[in-house]
This record gives C-alpha cells, sequence and structure tokens, in this order.
C-alpha cells in the first residue's frame, strides 16, 4: 500500500524509523528489534540511507526483505549525496522490483569532514529536484523531510518554508518532521504551511529520549530544541538511566496523545534500532485512547 492511501484512511499510521547496522551483530539485534515491532502492526516502517551514500546498498537489501519476510510495508531513504540520477534510477528499479513503492527523499548531509554539500556530477543539488525525478516515473508515493524549528541551513523560518512549498510542489505526497519536543512547534508549523498551501499529510516525528548526552549531541546536530523544565529534569537523573528512560517514555507519550487528539494523521518514531521505549509509548497510548 502507498502511504498516501494509508494516511487517507482516517485511522493513526504509527510508523518506524532504522538504519541499516553495521556489524553481523548489529544485523541479528535489528532483525529481532523489527520482529518485536511487528506485533504492534505499523503502518510502515521507514530505513535510513547513510552519509554520503554509504549504506546504499544495505538499504534497499533491508528495505526489501522488511517487505518480503515481514510483510510490513518498508519504505526505502534515498539522498542527493554522492549519487548520479543515473544510480537514483538503478535503486528505483531495484525497488520496485522488489514491489517497494514508497520512498522518502532527502538531500541528504554531507560526509563528516566535507564541511557543506556539493552537487555530484551528473547528480541533484536539492530535494526538490529528486522529487521531481522520481515522480516522473510515476510509480512511486513521495515522502520528504520538514523541519518545525526551521532547518538549520535556512537563514529564516520563512525561507524555509519557500523551500518546502517548492518541494512539495514537485510532487511530495507527505511529510515527516523533524524531532521536537514541545508539541507547539508541530501545530504551528502546521498552521504556517497550511496558510502557504501545503496541504499534504504531515507527520509528527517524535524521538524518545532514554540517554541524556546522546540527545544533546543529537539535538546540536539537529537544530531541535528541549523545554528547559524538560532538560532540568532529564540533568536530575543523568546518573540513573532508568529513570532518565522512564521520564523520556512519559514525556514522549504524552507527546503522541496530545498530537493525536490534535489532528495529526500518526505517528513517526525515531527508534536508534531499538524497539522498548516505541513499544512502551505505543502500548501505553493504545491502552489509554483505545487506539
Amino acid at each position: 500500500m502507498r502511504i498516501r492511501e494509508r494516511l487517507e484512511s482516517g485511522f493513526p499510521a504509527f510508523s518506524f524509523e532504522f538504519f541499516p547496522p553495521k556489524t553481523p551483530d548489529g544485523d541479528l539485534r535489528l532483525w529481532e528489534t523489527l520482529t518485536e515491532l511487528r506485533g504492534l502492526q505499523p503502518a510502515f516502517v521507514s530505513v535510513t540511507y547513510g552519509a554520503g551514500g554509504s549504506t546504499r546498498a544495505k538499504t534497499v537489501d533491508l528495505t526489501r526483505r522488511i517487505k518480503a519476510e515481514l510483510t510490513t510495508e518498508a519504505m526505502a531513504h534515498l539522498t542527493c549525496v554522492g549519487t548520479t540520477s543515473a544510480e537514483i534510477g538503478a535503486l528505483l528499479d531495484s525497488l520496485a522490483e522488489a514491489n517497494i513503492h514508497n520512498v522518502l527523499l532527502l538531500r541528504g548531509d554531507p560526509p563528516k569532514g566535507s564541511g557543506r554539500f556539493e552537487r555530484t556530477p551528473g547528480g541533484f543539488g536539492y530535494a526538490s529536484e529528486l522529487v521531481e525525478f522520481v515522480k516522473a516515473r510515476g510509480q512511486f508515493c513521495v515522502g520528504a523531510a520538514c523541519y518545525p524549528e526551521g532547518h538549520l541551513e535556512a537563514s529564516s523560518k520563512y525561507e524555509d518554508l519557500h523551500n518546502l512549498r517548492r518541494k512539495v510542489e514537485a510532487g511530495v505526497d507527505f511529510l515527516i518532521t523533524q524531532v521536537f519536543f514541545d508539541n507547539r512547534h508541530y501545530f504551528d508549523f502546521v498552521d504556517r504551511c497550511r496558510s502557504v498551501g501545503i496541504n499534504v499529510p504531515i507527520i509528527p516525528g517524535i524521538m524518545p529520549i532514554t540517554n541524556v548526552d546522546q540527545i544533546r549531541r543529537f539535538t546540536e546536530m539537529c537544530g531541535a530544541t528541549i523545554p528547559p523544565p524538560l532538560m532540568e529534569e532529564l540533568e536530575k537523573r543523568r546518573q540513573q538511566p532508568e529513570r532518565v528512560h522512564e521520564l523520556g517514555v512519559a514525556h514522549a507519550t504524552i507527546q503522541c496523545l496530545g498530537l493525536l487528539q490534535g489532528g495529526a494523521p500518526g505517528v513517526h518514531f525515531y527508534t536508534l534500532n531499538k524497539s522498548t521505549a516505541s513499544r512502551e509509548i505505543l502500548t501505553a497510548m493504545r491502552m489509554s485512547a483505545r487506539l
């Protein structure tokens, strides 16, 4: 099923994001996680594409395996980094042959140490160009990223919204947000999108906080902010991992319930290849709201 159709069903769509592991042990652990989460009947799972296209083949292989062996809808990430249009075309052919019809298209981050993004000769410089290329093939449901608190490279939220509208007009079917920890960011962002004619479904992306140092590094890298009161409580628990996990799950559960009550079409969980927190959140949500 194409994800856009699932989002239009009227039922909340819960989904999970994973990245291809770098070791055989990581592969085994990820498959255990995927098997555990299968019981939650996700609307889809997505598989990321490493910096510089470093996991290109593994992304396609893992997406194919999820769809074939777990019979779970799967979506592959594709980026502009280090890839020509011919290579993207070949990847799309491989996905289509595996009955994969959903892709998340991103400009992508430059490889570590390179400083800034550079267009690959024969490739794409912007996600909007990649979207247009993929949509011209006519068989893929296309998702793209958006940033409630603004993209780090944008000079203003106005510029970021203008760039997003251009990307959506190129053929985006739905959007998934960068992480945020205050629902006001999401609802304000959706209002701004609707005011400029961006009317596709916007799925909120949620990352349960389970490690204080890890979430600090992540938010510094992506530009998301953590509400000071939440950060203060996390710092109090820094030396007690179980209590950090407990608070992170509780906060994310409250976030998710509020998002759905406010009209969000579902929730996309950034799992970091772990299942415990996401399972706890979704289980609690379903018990409290009978989802």
